[in-house]
């Protein structure tokens, strides 16, 4: 695996471990919702995660990422349909989809050591 793509997915563990971080150790939709600063932080953590893997897929399109598509589309989304972001939608990323994107990356950075 070539340097650079190793880079970006380090990035994209980065990114999750900034998710992490914002939402702290209480997992909590309503707060989550309401509060503005910690919502938009998040937003910025998934928009690096999607612009990571859009470079990874450039490198290696058959890399072993699940939904990695759909992880492109989700930053564009946030990036061009600011409006449009559903908190819900983005609650289910993060406490459904990062933990497996996580093992994923983590495993693949494993692989090349």
């Amino acid at each position: 695996m070539n340097e650079e793509l190793q880079d970006y997915l380090r990035h994209v563990l980065q990114a999750i471990a900034g998710v992490e971080t914002h939402l702290g150790q209480r997992r909590q939709f309503r707060e989550f919702v309401e509060n503005l600063t910690t919502r938009r932080a998040v937003e910025r953590e998934l928009e690096i995660i999607g612009e990571a893997i859009n470079r990874i897929l450039k490198i290696n399109p058959g890399i072993a990422i699940t939904d990695a598509k759909a992880i492109v589309y989700t930053r564009s989304r946030i990036i061009h349909g600011y409006d449009t972001v559903d908190e819900a939608i983005l609650w289910k990323i993060v406490v459904q989809d990062l933990p497996v994107l996580k093992a994923e990356i983590t495993t693949l950075l494993d692989e090349t050591t």
